[in-house]
């Protein structure tokens, strides 16, 4: 296996960046080859005979019929204002709820979850030190199928015991973490903690209909969502932009998206594209017109719509697939 080039800043710092030819790494992922190291992610599970009817209560997802080996993803929202505060990626294997959470965010999320168990037949667990995902496109390599599941990406999560992980890695081809974000830029899927804020809510990112279930009982949150929902026009949107390749940095995550030198957004994610070139996502203010374009570190960016400015719903670009 080609030596890996770790990040050392960001929110993917310990894991591989690249193996040396980024764009290589993505079209093997486009082309049902790739894998990638995402052990840095936090893994939790949640156990007992209660476990989907209390996180149904808890979180955005319908989980009350949650069928072992289905992929899902929940968020958990600030009762008073629906701020999105925990991200929850996950499967249930008919006995034990296994989830995966953002990079650092695992301690507060199953702190969380402890202090809302009350008097429920349930039991909450960090397993990081046991378990760490891997993603891949190549189904061959999914040992574990009661521990895996079909993402939005077009690829499959992995729950590996953290001693089979490099044997894993190497029996397939790595990918490092660049080509991966390149690929869920390109799909217009948001990264909580990172394309998000403290103030972002569902409605804004494009989550409405898969993270966020439109037809379930009471959940913390839920009013804001609802409100917005039926009234349309959320605070902010979320837009993918296409940045001028030019430039040999790409901006910060944080960095202000200006138009006409005004600040009208908040930059998220970013990364090279082996064909769309530079690219990321931003969080735009609602009224802002849709065929204007910004600045963002001094390096221009057009937008592509990803959240309707009026009535909060989405449309997203489909997954490219390469031919094998």
């Amino acid at each position: 296996m080609t030596t890996a080039v770790i990040a050392d800043t960001g929110p993917d710092q310990g894991v591989a960046w690249h193996y040396g030819d980024p764009s290589r790494e993505q079209r093997e992922i486009d082309a049902g080859r790739g894998i990638v190291d995402l052990s840095h992610h936090g893994v939790l599970t949640v156990t007992g005979p209660d476990r989907l009817s209390w996180l149904h209560s808890l979180t955005t997802q319908q989980l009350t019929d949650l069928a072992p080996g289905s992929g899902t993803t929940a968020l958990i929202l600030s009762g008073s204002q629906g701020h999105v505060e925990h991200v929850l990626y996950a499967v249930d294997d008919g006995e034990t709820f296994w989830a995966h959470t953002e990079p650092g965010g695992v301690e507060a999320l199953v702190g969380f979850l402890d202090r809302m168990r009350f008097m429920l037949r349930v039991e909450v667990a960090d397993r990081t030190a046991d378990f760490g995902i891997l993603w891949t496109t190549d189904d061959s390599l999914v040992d574990h199928p009661a521990r895996s599941y079909a993402d939005s990406l077009g690829g499959r999560d992995l729950f590996v015991p953290r001693s089979d992980i490099a044997a894993v890695l190497a029996s397939g081809s790595p990918a490092g973490t660049w080509a991966y974000e390149a690929r869920r830029i390109a799909a217009g899927v948001p990264r909580i903690g990172v394309d998000t804020d403290h103030r972002t809510i569902p409605n804004e990112i494009g989550v409405l209909g898969g993270a966020v279930h439109l037809n379930k009982g009471c959940y913390p949150g839920q009013e804001t969502v609802g409100r917005v929902q039926a009234l349309g026009r959320p605070p902010r949107r979320l837009v993918r932009l296409h940045l001028d390749g030019s430039a040999e940095a790409l901006p910060e995550v944080g960095a202000p998206i200006l138009l006409d030198g005004r600040p009208v957004g908040r930059m998220g994610s970013s990364a090279r594209h082996w064909e769309d070139g530079p690219i990321g996502l931003g969080l735009v203010k609602r009224n802002v017109p849709v065929d204007a374009e910004f600045t963002v570190s001094g390096i221009a960016a057009a937008q592509e719509v990803i959240v309707d400015p009026e009535i909060g719903d989405h449309f997203r670009a489909p997954i490219r697939s390469q031919p094998a």
